[in-house]
């Protein structure tokens, strides 16, 4: 979930909503992506600590992520006019101050903090669950916090250097463990729409295009990709209305423009994030592994007290009008052989090849603007609506 709370009337629902998810006993944790306050909102230290007790009282534990309007935004007279690097440090003191993640039920987190040279980065992470490594990001909207003043960029170029070493030691970590795959959580859409080739001649022009934050970020994501053969997936919230509530596409390609085949972005848009959530389902035993599908909280559900003793019986869930299952991905191929095999299709024909011929040559093409079509392994299963009050 991201983007629940705007405004203070928004606590009760988010904490509906908490509530509503903890009930399902087999969630394994949250991720909050992002956003814990809203645009016009000031950014006041009481503010925080209100919305913390929110995440800490959720039964399953609840990840953070920082997001843009919780740091970057801060600076802006609305938001009260702080130092965003400030009020990033006031997050990591407050919501990441201890090994395990927020929530009552413990969930033990490795930070890069751990690691002496990146001391204050506390809100990148890493967990295992099962054969599967989960990663966090500080990677927010708003160009990444890319500042345009002339000097040194300090913030950002040195987060820059800490984001791709985390991903450098997930990568590691996950080939150590034997991991199946990788799973990405930031606020940013850091994932181009399209082959942005053009630009490298950017230079040629007469004005002067604003300089991408997330290129770094993009070229580490194809670091990972060449070092991990194994499914990598980004998720993160996303700006634009998505008529299903989320999109899954594949749109990262390296410098010679040739798709990543393992990189799958999951970018979720909930039609109400009050009241609805993005769910993943893994199970590696099935043939497709991952399901992802949005839920709705129940119209009835009450709110509960922050502390029950005895776990209340499962509430009727709302059945979700479909749900994408996401079949076991392909290794990442040779990027050596797939140029040269890139090359010799281009001497043969310039159309494109349809998703249904399957194979990663089928993604060797320039990828068209946004939304674009799921990868050709992914297959749609639709659900009908249950009828009110049908048992699960």
């Amino acid at each position: 979930m991201a983007n629940v709370v705007t405004e203070p009337g928004d606590e009760t629902t988010l904490q509906r909503l908490i509530d509503a998810i903890g009930r399902d006993p087999k969630i394994a944790f949250l991720v909050y992506d992002g956003n814990l306050k809203g645009p016009r909102e000031s950014c006041v230290d009481h503010l925080y600590e209100r919305r913390r007790d929110l995440l800490e009282a959720s039964r399953a534990p609840v990840v953070f992520v920082p997001g843009q309007r919780d740091w970057v935004t801060c600076g802006t007279s609305g938001a009260g006019g702080y130092d965003p690097v400030e009020r990033l440090d006031f997050l990591r003191q407050n919501f990441y101050s201890d090994a395990s993640a927020l929530g009552e039920t413990p969930l033990a987190l490795t930070r890069e903090s751990e690691v002496s040279r990146f001391r204050p980065y506390r809100e990148n992470v890493r967990w295992q669950v099962g054969d599967t490594v989960f990663v966090t990001l500080n990677a927010p909207n708003g160009n990444n916090h890319f500042l345009n003043a002339g000097g040194r960029n300090g913030e950002f170029e040195d987060r820059v250097i800490a984001n791709g070493f985390w991903l450098e030691h997930a990568a590691e970590f996950a080939r150590r463990r034997n991991a199946r795959a990788i799973v990405i959580f930031m606020q940013a859409d850091a994932l181009p729409d399209r082959d942005d080739r053009s630009d490298r001649f950017s230079w040629l022009r007469f004005h002067r295009a604003p300089r991408d934050g997330y290129a770094e970020l993009r070229r580490s994501l194809v670091k990972l990709a060449d070092s991990f053969r194994g499914p990598i997936i980004v998720v993160h919230p996303d700006e634009a209305k998505l008529p299903r509530g989320f999109s899954i596409d594949q749109p990262l390609r390296n410098e010679k423009g040739i798709r990543i085949a393992n990189v799958t972005r999951v970018a979720f848009s909930l039609r109400d994030p009050l009241t609805q959530w993005l769910q993943i389902d893994a199970d590696m035993a099935r043939n497709t592994p991952l399901r992802v599908s949005v839920h709705d909280v129940p119209k009835h559900l009450p709110l509960l007290p922050q502390q029950q003793p005895v776990m209340p019986e499962m509430p009727e869930i709302s059945s979700m009008p479909d749900v994408t299952e996401i079949p076991g991905m392909q290794q990442a191929p040779d990027l050596n052989a797939v140029s040269a095999a890139s090359a010799s299709a281009e001497g043969r024909a310039g159309s494109a090849a349809s998703p249904a011929a399957g194979g990663s040559g089928a993604s060797q093409t320039v990828a068209p603007s946004r939304p674009l079509m799921p990868p050709p392994w992914i297959q749609q299963q639709y659900q009908q609506q249950a009828p009110a009050g049908t048992p699960d």
